[in-house]
């Protein structure tokens, strides 16, 4: 579960950490008031859960009423990188001289945790780790005695942080290593850590993801699942009880096990298509839940064609036809091109219930896959 920026800084807050004073705001009114009640300058910033927010103009700085009114409009209601925008967090600007990166994620290369510090904050860290690796200090710890004080003040001084806030910088990653085991989190970030002329550190930024299986052992951020929704497919997803991750291609998959799932989101790839989502519909599907899988992809509209990839264990393949057939006969115009692999159990009596009027049926995968692009590059 990746939680929206407002709700990880209150997270962030909790925990001691110095974030900037901060109201989450859903008209143009509530913005202005909140700005005045802050004191400007005030940064208003998209809540949606994509990178490179402030380049898609998803993120304002204003200091005075007209300019929280023109960003309020400019930004509530828009579409960013496919997300639609209708909360923004109102913040108090930081009027900093340095901006650092600070993160703790798995590496499972290695099979631990690992903190991560680096003194080229406020860009893209993937960019980064991939460009100029070496700018990024790694410290990996041993999760059965956590992060020890020398670990932080080893990856701030290595990174090469100023030792005028070398040890402020060190407690942000303890508290957020600290946050990372004892929330169950995958991944938990500043980006970036601003430093102020003054030499305070403040958590301009906070990414933080939750491991969804831990969820019961943690109420208060289950709490949060629904607002933490990236969109309006997340939210029905969490509903349908399905795993899945929307992604920004026009070929919808839905499959029975995420292996499976991703071995077709590869071949996908590999015949020079582009993947939409990841769908997995679970084992021991019925018609109900195949049905609502289907509901699920046609409502992305980036969709041009789907794929289903059903391998018949506990799942039944006539009980996937059902579902198929259902779903699309609910429809008066089909609104994507299906194309269905049925293999396993039953595989051969769901290909008979099958109405290929409404569906392509391919006996294998990779014909399928090709075909699913195909009809995907006929709608570009």
């Amino acid at each position: 579960m990746k939680l929206h920026e407002y709700q990880a800084k209150g997270v962030f807050a909790d925990a001691g950490l110095p974030v900037p004073e901060s109201t989450l705001a859903e008209t143009t009114d509530e913005v202005v008031d909140a700005a005045n009640d802050i004191g400007y300058p005030v940064a208003v910033k998209a809540q949606v859960q994509v990178g490179g927010r402030g380049k898609a103009g998803g993120i304002k700085l204003v200091d005075n009423d007209e300019e929280a009114r023109e960003a309020a409009d400019a930004i509530l209601g828009m579409d960013l990188k496919g997300l639609h925008v209708d909360k923004v967090l109102v913040e108090s600007a930081v009027d900093f001289v340095n901006e650092l990166y600070v993160g703790v994620t798995m590496d499972r290369t290695v099979g631990k945790p690992v903190a991560m510090v680096s003194t080229q904050g406020g860009v893209n860290i993937e960019e980064v780790a991939e460009e100029t690796p070496e700018a990024i200090e790694r410290v990996h710890i041993d999760p059965a005695f956590g992060i020890q004080p020398y670990q932080a003040r080893e990856a701030v001084f290595e990174a090469g942080v100023d030792k005028d806030v070398a040890m402020d910088v060190a407690n942000v990653l303890t508290t957020l290593y600290d946050l990372w085991d004892e929330k169950d989190a995958t991944e938990i970030e500043v980006n970036p850590v601003m430093i102020t002329a003054d030499d305070e550190v403040v958590c301009a930024d906070a990414v933080m993801n939750i491991d969804e299986d831990a969820l019961f052992r943690h109420p208060d951020l289950a709490e949060m699942e629904d607002e933490a929704a990236g969109d309006e497919l997340e939210a029905k997803a969490n509903d349908y009880g399905f795993d899945y991750v929307r992604l920004s291609g026009n070929v919808g998959i839905i499959g029975n096990g995420a292996g499976l799932v991703m071995t077709t989101l590869d071949l996908v790839d590999y015949y020079g298509g582009s993947p939409a989502n990841f769908l997995d519909i679970g084992g021991g599907a019925k018609a109900e839940r195949v049905a609502n899988a289907l509901d699920m992809v046609f409502s992305d509209e980036n969709v041009d064609s789907v794929v289903f990839n059903i391998f018949g264990g506990i799942t039944r393949g006539d009980e996937v036809a059902k579902g198929i057939n259902e779903a699309l006969e609910s429809f008066d115009e089909i609104p994507k091109k299906v194309v269905v692999r049925l293999a396993g159990t039953n595989a051969e009596e769901g290909m008979e219930i099958l109405n290929t009027d409404l569906v392509t049926v391919e006996s294998t995968l990779d014909s399928a896959v090709q075909r699913a692009v195909e009809y995907a590059e006929e709608e570009q």
